[in-house]
């Protein structure tokens, strides 16, 4: 019965431990101190524009080597993340411009072909002025949460904005 018991407490141990790997690296400090972070809405004037605001994170110092910065989460969405020069990353959020067209009948067997809208839960939880900042350093994948994102006037006519996502 010792043994017995003896394994169960081990092989129970070993599982309990192995989820520890699992677990997000969540950083209280970015290496660096961020200068401004906001985010301006776009207006094209285009009707294939698909941009609807771009995120900006200004940072003191140039960016550390080792140090790359990879995704933005804010407002439900994900962008990637481009350096404009040493100290400004941008990263473009895009309207979703697909519209499905519903057929609604009060025969509901000819709403037969309608689809059902696909709703993805968002990976962070945010308040409206908060995102999440993914990078890594020395190859591992870090988050940080930066609080405080205000909104910049509207840029009209934006020349050169061609968002890669």
């Amino acid at each position: 019965m010792s043994y017995i018991y003896r394994v169960l407490v081990l092989i129970l141990s070993a599982f309990s431990l192995s989820f520890c790997a699992l677990k997000q690296n969540n950083e209280m400090d970015f290496p660096q101190e961020i200068a401004a972070a906001y985010f301006q809405k776009i207006d094209n004037n285009q009707a294939d524009a698909k941009v609807a605001f771009d995120f900006f994170i200004v940072l003191d110092k140039p960016i550390e080597q080792g140090t790359f910065l990879d995704k933005i989460y804010f407002k439900n969405q994900t962008a990637i993340v481009e350096k404009e020069n040493d100290r400004t990353f941008v990263a473009h959020f895009r309207k979703d411009t697909t519209n499905q067209d519903l057929i609604l009948d009060s025969d509901s067997t000819k709403e037969y072909g309608n689809k059902a809208p696909v709703v993805v839960k968002p990976k962070f939880e945010l308040e409206p002025a908060e995102a999440v900042l993914e990078y890594r350093n020395k190859e591992k994948t870090f988050f940080y949460k930066i609080n405080g994102v205000k909104e910049r006037p509207m840029i009209p006519n934006p020349s050169g904005i061609k968002p890669k996502n």
